[in-house]
Parts: C-alpha cells; sequence; structure tokens
C-alpha cells in the first residue's frame, strides 16, 4: 500500500531536480536566440550592398527565428507544467496535513433548498467539497459538485470500480490535472459552447479558393521580381489590392478573432487533454462509456480539436501589426482562416460540446480518484440487499482529526428508526452528519472514513438547519414547516434516509412533543429509515409503541465539577443533561 505523504514528497523532490534543468535550458535558448539575432543584424550590415544576399539573410533569419520561438515556447510550457506539478503535489501534502481552508470552497454552490447539502457542510468553507475538490476547470468543478448533490443511488458499483482505478493512476491523473490547470480561460467551457452554437457565418463560399488563388499569385510574383524578370512595382501593387479585398471584411473578422484569441488557449491545451483520454487504457466500465464519445468518431477529437487551435492561433498572428499586414496584403491569412474556422463549427460546434462534458466528467472524477489514494484506510462500503441499510465499523467523519475523532460502530435495518438523546456537545449533531456524509460518499462512489461497511443504497434527506427568511418574510416555525412538507412530498414518491436535528423547534413545548410523536409515526408508516436527534425525552416513548424505532444516546458526565464526554454511541435513553450546569458554569446563572 502506497504511503500517499511519501509518495508526494518524493514527485515533489523529482519534479524540482527535473524543474532547475528546464530552467537552464530556458536561458541558452534565450541566449541562443540572441545570438542568432545578432549574427544576422551584423551580416546584414556588412553586406548591405549586395541586396539579393541581404534579402535571403532577412528569411533565412526569419525562417530560423521562428523555429527557435517554437522551440522556446515548448520550453517555457515545460516550465510551466512542472511548477503545476510540484505546486498540486505540494498542495496535498498540505492536505493530508489538514491544511486545506485556502482552497476553492464551493460556496456558490450552497443551497438551503436541495435535499442535504446545506446541513451536511457539503459547500463553503472547511466543508467537504472544499477537502475534496482538485478540479481545475471551471466545468469540472460544476460537475463535480453536481456528482455531490445529485442523490442517485445508481451504479455505484461501477462508480466505485472507476474511482478505484483512477486511485492508481496517479501519474495520468496528475498529467490530467497540470494540463487542466494550464488553460488560461477567458471564456468558461459553457460561454464557448454558447458561442460556437450560436456563431452566423459572414464568408462567402467563394473564400474557399481566392485567398489560396492570390497567395500563389503573390509567391510567383516574388521570385518574378526576386529574379530581376518582373517590375517590383508589381509586388506593390498586390500589396495595396491584397489589403483592399481584407479590408472589405476587417470589421467582422475583428469580431471574431476577438473571441476566437481568447479561446485559443482553451481548445489548445483541451487537445492536449484529449490525447491524454485517447491513450490511456481504462478497464472500468463507468469510465469507458465517458471515453467512447471521444473514441468513436471518424477523426479523433484531439486532431479535430487540434485543428481549431491551429487555425485560432493563425489568425491571432494578426494581433502583431506588422506581420498581421503582410499576411493579410499578399496571402489574405485573416479571409482563409476565418473561411475555415466557419467551416469547422459548421462541421463541429454541436460535438464540442460532448467532447467538453467528457473533458468536465474526468477532471471531476479525478477529484474522486484523489481522494481515494489519499485515504487508503478507508473502505469502499460493500453494496448488498440485505436488511441493514448501513453497517460501518468504527465509522467516523473525514475532517475530523483522527487521531482526535472517536469513532464508532454503526448498524441501521431497513425501515428503521433511531431516535437520539443526548446532552448538549455531547456528538449528536457531528453523528448526524457522519452517518449523514457516509451516505453521500457512499452514494458517489467514494471509500468512506471507516475501515469495512456494507450498504444498502438509498437516498438522503435532511432537516438538521432550518433558518428564518427574513427577505421572505417567514418566521423559523414557518420555514421548518416547509421544510418537513418537503420531506413528507418526497417520500411519497421514492425511499430516503432521513435524518433530523429536533423537530418543531419554532414551537411550544406541548406542540413540540404532539407535532413531533406524529410526524415520528407518519414516517415509519412511509416504510422509511433514519434518525432522529432530540432533547425531548418524551419521544423516546415511541420505541415502546412502534417497532422499528429504537432509542440511542450520547452521554457527558459530570465529575468533580468538570464535564466530560465520550461521544461514544451508546443503546438506551440519556438521563444526563447540561444546559444547567453549562449556564451556572459560565456564571451566566447564579449557582
Amino acid at each position: 500500500m502506497q504511503n500517499p505523504k511519501d509518495t508526494y514528497t518524493s514527485l515533489v523532490t523529482d519534479y524540482k531536480s527535473q524543474l532547475t534543468k528546464a530552467q537552464s535550458a530556458l536561458f541558452t535558448s534565450s541566449m541562443i536566440r540572441l545570438a542568432v539575432f545578432l549574427a544576422g543584424v551584423i551580416a546584414i550590415y556588412f553586406l548591405w550592398a549586395q541586396t539579393r544576399v541581404v534579402i535571403g539573410i532577412v528569411v533565412a533569419e526569419i525562417v530560423l527565428f521562428l523555429i527557435l520561438v517554437s522551440r522556446h515556447s515548448k520550453l517555457q510550457y515545460k516550465r510551466d507544467f512542472l511548477q503545476e506539478l510540484i505546486a498540486l503535489n505540494e498542495t496535498e501534502l498540505r492536505v493530508l496535513n489538514r491544511d486545506f481552508h485556502d482552497l476553492p470552497s464551493g460556496e456558490k454552490f450552497k443551497n438551503p433548498l436541495h435535499a442535504f447539502s446545506q446541513d451536511v457542510d457539503l459547500f463553503g468553507r472547511g466543508s467537504f467539497f472544499q477537502y475534496l475538490n482538485r478540479t481545475a476547470l471551471e466545468s469540472g468543478t460544476r460537475k463535480l459538485a453536481e456528482f455531490l448533490t445529485v442523490n442517485e443511488i445508481a451504479e455505484i458499483p461501477q462508480k466505485q470500480e472507476a474511482v478505484q482505478e483512477l486511485a492508481g493512476h496517479l501519474s495520468w491523473r496528475q498529467q490530467f490535472r497540470a494540463t487542466a490547470a494550464l488553460v488560461k480561460a477567458d471564456y468558461d467551457a459553457k460561454e464557448i459552447l454558447s458561442w460556437l452554437k450560436n456563431y452566423s457565418s459572414f464568408m462567402p463560399r467563394l473564400m474557399r479558393w481566392v485567398p489560396n488563388t492570390y497567395t500563389s499569385i503573390s509567391l510567383i510574383a516574388f521570385v518574378l521580381a526576386y529574379l530581376g524578370l518582373i517590375s517590383g512595382n508589381v509586388v506593390v501593387w498586390l500589396f495595396f489590392i491584397g489589403l483592399g479585398i481584407s479590408g472589405i471584411y476587417v470589421k467582422k473578422v475583428n469580431d471574431l478573432w476577438a473571441n476566437a484569441s481568447k479561446m485559443q488557449s482553451t481548445f489548445e491545451q483541451y487537445h492536449k487533454l484529449m490525447l491524454l483520454l485517447e491513450k490511456q487504457e481504462f478497464q472500468s466500465v463507468y469510465l469507458q462509456r465517458q471515453q467512447v464519445k471521444i473514441k468513436s468518431q471518424k477523426a479523433k477529437a484531439s486532431a479535430v480539436i487540434e485543428q481549431f487551435s491551429k487555425m485560432l492561433g493563425i489568425l491571432d498572428q494578426r494581433s502583431n501589426m506588422l506581420m498581421g499586414v503582410i499576411i493579410n496584403s499578399f496571402f489574405l491569412s485573416d479571409l482563409r482562416q476565418c473561411y475555415n474556422i466557419e467551416r469547422w463549427i459548421e462541421a463541429n460546434a454541436y460535438e464540442v460540446a460532448n467532447w467538453f462534458e467528457v473533458i468536465a466528467f474526468f477532471d471531476a472524477q479525478n477529484s474522486l480518484g484523489n481522494f481515494s489514494f489519499n485515504h487508503p484506510n478507508y473502505a469502499f462500503a460493500k453494496i448488498t440487499k440485505a436488511s441493514q441499510t448501513l453497517e460501518a465499523k468504527d465509522l467516523s467523519h473525514p475532517l475530523l482529526d483522527p487521531e482526535k475523532a472517536v469513532a464508532n460502530d454503526f448498524s441501521i435495518e431497513n425501515e428503521q428508526f433511531f431516535i437520539i438523546t443526548g446532552a448538549n456537545m455531547a456528538g449528536k449533531s457531528t453523528f448526524l452528519r457522519t452517518v449523514s456524509l457516509a451516505i453521500v460518499m457512499s452514494n458517489t462512489g467514494l471509500p468512506i472514513c471507516a475501515p469495512e461497511a456494507h450498504y444498502h443504497p438509498i437516498k438522503l434527506i435532511t432537516s438538521m438547519r432550518t433558518s428564518d427568511s427574513l427577505t421572505d418574510d417567514e418566521s423559523y416555525f414557518f420555514s421548518e414547516l416547509k421544510r418537513l412538507q418537503f420531506i413528507v412530498n418526497a417520500i411519497k414518491t421514492d425511499t430516503y434516509f432521513i435524518i433530523l436535528d429536533e423537530i418543531l423547534k419554532g414551537t411550544n413545548s406541548t406542540d413540540k412533543a404532539i407535532g413531533s410523536r406524529k410526524f415520528i409515526e407518519k414516517l415509519v408508516a412511509s416504510n422509511s429509515t433514519g434518525i432522529i436527534a432530540t432533547h425531548d425525552l418524551s419521544l423516546c416513548e415511541a420505541a415502546e409503541d412502534l417497532k422499528p424505532v429504537k432509542n440511542y444516546y450520547f452521554d457527558a458526565q459530570i465529575i468533580n465539577d468538570e464535564l466530560f464526554f465520550d461521544y461514544t454511541f451508546k443503546k438506551g435513553i440519556c438521563q444526563n443533561m447540561n444546559a444547567s450546569f453549562l449556564l451556572r458554569k459560565m456564571n451566566i446563572i447564579d449557582a
């Protein structure tokens, strides 16, 4: 079994060594480019009188310089790539030491109306999402949030198999993540897809052959003028004619270029991501199903994406004013590239959506594989059709420090309800979130924080953090009633694991006791399964009349005027409450 900390430490050392070499190669490349430029300037200075020789030197300088620039760009990319690999491995080391609160929190995904996400701290600072998320793309981040909140129980064994497989592909995952991290996107994938689908062409079909014909004429004129067979004025006339033809479409070309230049980096990197996906052989059916979406085409998706990236790159050369004027005057480059771009969009716009979706899927799925790799002692719940909904040994919360966390055995049968009582701060709410998150993680295909677990898949619904709403002019009590109504409507059409932290907190004790008891009876009659935490000991009497209801508690003890908790899940009813003790201890009330 690989030790994650040792692995990440070793990788950081290795990549830093490679980075040093890459930086040295970059410096050498810069010096070579400078030397070539100076050599060209000196040669032109001494041979200025020999026009044809000077022209030859200039052409050779340009060609050689472009080759060196291309090589330098590749070295820069290698340097940036290694820096990303170092950063992501250093991040993993920090997260393993519980230092993750600077990572993206997923705050924007908070939804108080969701079935469970608000109650189990799925999003926000210090959330499970913040601990789990290693996506590099905005689309991947959204997909990961979708994985966690969709509340689906289909194909869990297949999801687990996919997570296990990706956990074992550490190098591939990191290559994918570093490549995705280098996408410098001015537009999100969603915006790019919208632009592609709504794009309206402006280039006439005759532009299929006009730029190529004009380019041939220009090249022939260059050669003939160079050999002295025609006047140089012909070249000048071709310059102005080409400039005029290009000028007819300049406004629309500028609009296309303004959008295309912001997308070029995205497509360039997505091409690399496609290559990684095409080359990797996956065994998991769940992963293969996604991969086939980019491998089932006549042409490789990576090649099609690369083609578009190169088109956008060539069009972007017009940003260099001198280069832009020359290539458009003699070669009608803008018109050629705009025509090619429009034909590409026409042929591939709708297919791109599928390709981008696959990339987002793997970007999100890699976070799940990374989590599994980081927690080799966590167990994938064995999916069963047995009478137990969830049975876990030494179950704990993944965000608690394992050195301090108190793990508990937990087993609940289908259609059972546990009523949990306990003193304040004894661990009831943490336990509810632990069980809730174990269900969410299992449904997502993740291993849970337990060495062994069995699970009969079930959807989750919770009510633990109802709040009043000043903007909607709602009282706390009315908000709680709406949440309970949401639960009642949900269980009419599906089976849920229901977790409640107190019922009817917003009303008086008598009303609360009567209403809570009737609500428990309704839940039991619906064949649901779940847990209810309460301070109302009268609710425990339901276990005497309703066979599916069982009582459990978390204890607190006062020893030598000090409060002690063991955070252990026990069968029975809590007898020790501590509110008065805490009020007195904090000098809020008199002894």
